[in-house]
């Protein structure tokens, strides 16, 4: 059974970075894609970024290109979120998920098998 553990969330200023973590294991790493997935108070699941199991495609949300970059280390079995300009909407929950499969539905929550607790993000004005 694959489990996801999220770490580096915390409380940060408007224009601050932050990079999270999400450690792997249970299964083989490099054969599943990872996304991120964000949850505000009240709102539904968010898709953020996601990267392929190659390292050879990523996606990102319209509202986080050019701030955020997903990246993949194999050797670690780890996938990163490095979060920079960071902005009161970017506050939520953060949520690691895998899947396997096609990677053309990485956008959409429901694909993904394997989901990690969450860490949290809040960003002060």
């Amino acid at each position: 059974q694959v489990q996801l553990v999220e770490s580096g969330g915390g409380l940060v200023q408007a224009g601050g970075s932050l990079r999270l973590s999400c450690a792997f294991s249970g299964r083989t790493f490099s054969t599943h894609h990872m996304g991120w997935f964000r949850q505000a108070p009240g709102k539904g699941r968010e898709f953020v970024a996601a990267i392929d199991w190659s390292a050879g495609s990523t996606a990102y949300a319209d509202s986080v290109k050019g701030r955020f970059t997903i990246s993949r280390d194999d050797a670690k079995n780890t996938v990163y979120l490095q979060m920079n300009s960071l902005k009161p909407d970017d506050t939520a929950g953060y949520y690691c998920a895998a899947k396997t499969g096609y990677f053309a539905d990485c956008k959409e929550a429901r694909r993904y098998a394997y989901w990690g607790q969450g860490t949290q993000v809040t960003v002060s004005s």
